[in-house]
Parts: C-alpha cells; structure tokens; sequence
C-alpha cells in the first residue's frame, strides 16, 4: 500500500533519487520489490520539495501513475532542492480517489505521508476524529485514512510538538484504537521522521550528499539498512537515530 522516500542533505535533482536508480520510486509505481501489500501503485504520485531561502514547500501532485506524466521528468530534471518527500500510491478500499488523496500531504512547513492502511476506517477512528476542531476536519484535502492521520499529526505539530514526538502520538492513539499499517514519513526541510509499524522502511548515507528514508532500497548498493519494526527514526544534520516506539509486539 504505497511506497514513499525522504531526502535531506546537499542540492540533487530529484529525478537522482526518483527516476534514474533501477529500482526507484518511479518503477516501485509498477514493479515494488518488496512491497508486502498490494502489487502496483498507479492511485496517483506526488512529489514536495523545498527551495533554498523558503521553508515552505512545493508540490506537485496527480492523481494517476508517476510514469503516465510527461511533465514529472521535466520537473524532476530541472528542479534542485535540499529536501524532498515524494510517494506512489495504492488507493486503500473505502477511501477517496483523485489528486487530493496523494502524498505528500502539506501544512506550513510540513510534509507528510503514510504508507499502509488503517483497519475498520473510517469507524475505527471517530473517536479520534471527534477530538479534532471541526476548522481541521473541514480542511481534510480527502475522505482517507491518510489525510485523517495527517490531520492528528499537524494538530501535534501546531500544538508545539517536534516531529518524532507528533508521529508517535499519532501512532499511539490510533493503535489504542484500531490495528493498522501506520508507516508515517514526515519533514520540514531540516529533518526528517519516520515509524515503522506494519511495513518495511531502510535509510541509507549517501558520501558527500545526504540522508535517504525510503520504504524499500532503490538499488544493489552496499549501505542500506533495514529499520525494525515498531520504531522511530530521526534524521538531520547531525545524524540518524531509531529507538523502539512503545506498544509494538
């Protein structure tokens, strides 16, 4: 259930990360690799980076697949940024369809994606939903499992929480609630975090260049390494730590 990848570091194309690796994101959209739910991701694709001298960041996203958009390799070429997150996307059954549904999800600052899926959505989760000021419900860019999870995310954020402390709330309330697939991906141009909770995730140093997050190695080079599951991993410029999120068997 979709595929997602950070980076942060020195200015690169993204087509270095996306387009050009064998196994990158643009092919994961028809031939993941390790991908343990679902087969392709052709829901729709979107990809947010920062310019330098902006912390707010831009889009561009579609509601079909990566590589059915002739104007995602142009952009991919010309574009060079220090951060980006971008992902493919496998619609979940009883969620929304069409470009408001694609990660990256996008708030201030913030980037955010959610690779997996949310059991017994949306039910499951009203009672979180019911906690949210109505002004933030009515901002949901799409009826999925996804915006609502980056609906309680962004509350955290606002509220003043650091990136990692805003996933793992998250991933605490909704497990309290429900059982799920809750893979997060968040930046903000100076960091990156991510959890583990269901699905498979590698960061990988890159000499010279930056710190790669992505739910699976875009290539055979030795310095991929797998994050255990039910974990939280923080990634800036002064290195990368993952530590165990609580609750996880």
């Amino acid at each position: 259930m979709c595929r997602h990848i950070a980076y942060l570091g020195e200015p690169l194309a993204p087509q270095e990360l996306l387009v050009h690796p064998p196994c990158g994101l643009y092919r994961q959209s028809w031939a993941p690799r390790i991908q343990r739910y679902g087969t392709v991701n052709v829901d729709g694709f979107g990809l947010g980076w920062y310019a330098d001298g902006d912390e707010v960041p831009a889009r561009y996203r579609r509601r079909g697949p990566i590589w059915a958009d002739e104007t995602f390799a142009d952009l991919a070429r010309v574009v060079r940024t220090r951060a980006l997150l971008a992902a493919v996307r496998s619609a979940t059954e009883g969620c929304a369809a069409g470009e408001g549904a694609a990660a990256p999800f996008a708030a201030e600052r913030w980037l955010f994606s959610h690779n997996g899926a949310v059991a017994g959505w949306p039910g499951k989760l009203d009672t979180l939903a019911a906690l949210l000021p109505p002004a933030e419900l009515l901002d949901l860019e799409a009826r999925t499992d996804s915006a609502l999870l980056w609906a309680l995310t962004l509350h955290r954020l606002r509220a003043g929480a650091g990136l990692g402390e805003a996933l793992a709330g998250t991933v605490a309330d909704v497990s309290a609630h429900t059982t799920g697939r809750l893979n997060l991906l968040l930046s903000d141009g100076t960091a990156i975090a991510a959890t583990t909770w269901g699905d498979t995730l590698y960061h990988r140093t890159l000499p010279g260049l930056g710190t790669v997050v992505a739910s699976e190695p875009y290539d055979d080079a030795p310095g991929w390494t797998a994050v255990p599951d039910g974990s939280l991993l923080l990634a800036d410029a002064r290195g990368i730590t993952v530590n165990s999120l609580p609750g996880r068997d």
